[in-house]
């Protein structure tokens, strides 16, 4: 037997509870430190060294030198004080970290701060609440009160009674598995557990004295997870506050719960209390966890809480729209327009578009006028003047003799003062009842229908159909899509345990727009879609929104237009303005809060 290989142990002395042994200090008067030399001297070095960190504000690596000292000598008060200290102010700054990113909707570092607060204090009941607020609303609802249907506070191992020999050549993960088979015993090995070439030589050994040489030789520890079940991993500080003193808790799920929500139900105890072992049996739905006992009475108080009533939000939602349009005309229209045209002509082009040659064929041929009556062609212009939209309507002025006859019309002087000014105010007042975590709808407006194609079973029509006689014309039916035109509110309410309410909203405003693409009519879109975190009562202004259009016009004679003071006898001026605003505010209110419960004080112990 090699004695220097079988000095181990298989599960070191507990850090965190000095408290079975007499505190001492280094201060002059108080009970000296009863360890080595060496423990002594490295856990001054330790914690001078932290005292050095603490004071340049590196308090993660100020609370490892301290926690090593203490781990070094665990009964000296100083060292534990400051450990202790440190580890208040480090989950006091994850917790406001948490606070901030939970604010800033980054959930994911929100997690990740609030955990790391609970890793360091796992009593820290605010740290729990904020990791559940952060993680979001229970993923299941029970018809009933939990039921707990096994719990041992401490697991142990039973190993098969004997003693063996050991004479191991090979790698660090084949020694644990053999020692534990010699024993009746199945281990499972971490992920990043060493494997490394050992050499382990020992005889007569029982179970404990066998366990404790190997992990001494591996590096490593191992815990019982069930009765011939062991788990082996990697000797650090950070395994040993896992996995050290595991406990076990089975809980039966009540009310019929579908194997994916018990299913998130178990990945929820595995991001919350980071439990590494957690088992799901669907088919009894029960689900069964190991670890600390801390971790497990906070899991326990945490299902606790599955039976209790969903909370439920008011939403007070009122919706200002307000629309206001101003349009102004003033200005004198001085005539800028002249047409210069042969009467004759003209005169022809003015009866209905007939061509010229054949009119005066029809006229001569009827003895109307003839060839050389210049009095009857006087009297057709007389007469064209009186028809309504003719050339001859409007003021003219004529030049010339013969077939040179010319006429120039002039445009008309007119006065613009007109101003139209109009305001439209509107309120949509919506008050919505929403259960937690469960997305509420309202619609306010109607289903405008659109036309999108038409169907007929045979491609002819009425006239094609009569001609052929066989009665084979139908009508085509339209096919029809319906648009919701009007309010649209979607609401996903989250109370929080300090009666905050987060929601995720999103709102949708669709009205038909004046203009249409092809027969088909433009629907104008306004839409908002966030998340906002509101205390009970606040009101709080979601979305808003400014549309501003203002146009000026100005048309008249060239420069002298743009003179002060002939502007308004030259020219004529408008102008439009249009002002639209559109503000959302919500107040959430709580009609049902989350409940509160305790957890089962009553166990069911196997």
């Amino acid at each position: 037997m090699v004695a220097a290989l079988c000095v181990a142990a298989d599960t070191p002395a507990p850090t965190d509870s000095p408290a079975v042994l007499a505190l001492c200090s280094e201060s002059p008067g108080a009970p000296a430190c009863q360890a080595p030399a060496k423990d002594l001297k490295a856990a001054r070095q330790a914690f001078a060294r932290g005292l050095k960190l603490q004071r340049s504000k590196n308090l993660d690596e100020a609370f490892s030198q301290f926690q090593e000292a203490a781990r070094l000598v665990p009964q000296n008060v100083e060292y534990l004080t400051a450990r202790e200290l440190v580890r208040q102010q480090l989950a006091a700054m994850h917790l406001e970290r948490g606070n901030d990113h939970l604010l800033g909707g980054r959930q994911v570092e929100a997690l990740a701060e609030f955990r790391t607060a609970q890793t360091l204090d796992p009593e820290n009941e605010f740290a729990q609440q904020r990791l559940r607020d952060a993680l979001g609303p229970l993923p299941v609802r029970t018809a009933g009160p939990l039921q707990i249907v096994a719990s041992e506070d401490a697991l142990a191992a039973k190993p098969l009674d004997g003693r063996h020999d050991f004479h191991f050549h090979g790698d660090s993960r084949g020694l644990i598995t053999a020692v534990a088979s010699s024993y009746g015993l199945t281990v499972i090995l971490d992920d990043n557990f060493p494997n490394r070439r050992v050499r382990f030589d020992l005889e007569g050994a029982d179970f404990a004295t066998a366990i404790q040489a190997a992990s001494q030789v591996t590096k490593s520890f191992s815990v019982a997870l069930e009765d011939k079940v062991l788990y082996s991993t990697i000797d650090t500080p950070e395994n040993h506050r896992l996995y050290d003193r595991m406990g076990l808790r089975s809980f039966y799920i009540p009310g019929g719960s579908t194997p994916q929500e018990l299913n998130d139900l178990m990945n929820t105890l595995r991001t919350l209390f980071e439990f590494r072992f957690v088992s799901l049996n669907a088919a009894s739905s029960t689900i069964t966890v190991r670890g600390q006992q801390p971790a497990l009475a906070a899991a326990t108080q945490f299902l606790g809480q599955l039976d209790s009533s969903r909370p439920e939000v008011m939403l007070d939602l009122k919706v200002f729209q307000v629309d206001h349009s101003y349009a102004r005309n003033i200005g004198l229209h001085i005539p800028n327009q002249f047409n210069l045209f042969n009467i004759p002509a003209a005169a022809l082009v003015a009866l209905g578009g007939q061509n010229i040659q054949d009119l005066i064929n029809q006229l001569i041929a009827s003895g109307g006028i003839n060839q050389a009556g210049n009095e009857s062609i006087a009297a057709l212009l007389a007469q064209l003047q009186g028809q309504q939209n003719s050339i001859f309507s409007q003021p003219l002025a004529t030049f010339g003799g013969g077939l040179t006859f010319m006429g120039l019309s002039l445009d008309q002087l007119s006065a613009a003062l007109s101003m139209n000014e109009s305001s439209v105010r509107s309120l949509e007042h919506v008050t919505l009842r929403a259960s937690q975590a469960r997305e509420a709808t309202f619609k306010l407006g109607s289903r405008y229908p659109i036309l999108n194609a038409s169907f007929a079973p045979i491609y002819n029509n009425a006239a094609i159909s009569q001609v052929i006689q066989n009665q084979s014309f139908t009508a085509a039916f339209p096919s029809f899509n319906y648009e919701d035109v009007g309010l649209t509110l979607k609401a996903k309410p989250v109370v929080h345990g300090n009666s905050d309410v987060a929601i995720e909203l999103e709102l949708q405003f669709r009205t038909l727009g004046g203009t249409s693409v092809n027969g088909v009519p433009i629907i104008s879109n306004r839409e908002f879609k966030g998340g906002i975190l509101l205390k009970e009562g606040e009101p709080a202004v979601v979305a808003g929104m400014i549309t501003q259009s203002d146009q000026k016009s100005l048309s008249g004679l060239p420069a002298v237009s743009h003179i002060p003071g002939l502007r308004l006898l030259s020219s004529e001026s408008s102008k439009q303005e249009e002002d639209d605003e559109l503000l959302i505010l919500i107040t959430p209110y709580v009609v049902r809060g989350p409940d509160r419960k305790e957890a089962p004080e009553i166990w069911l112990t196997r």
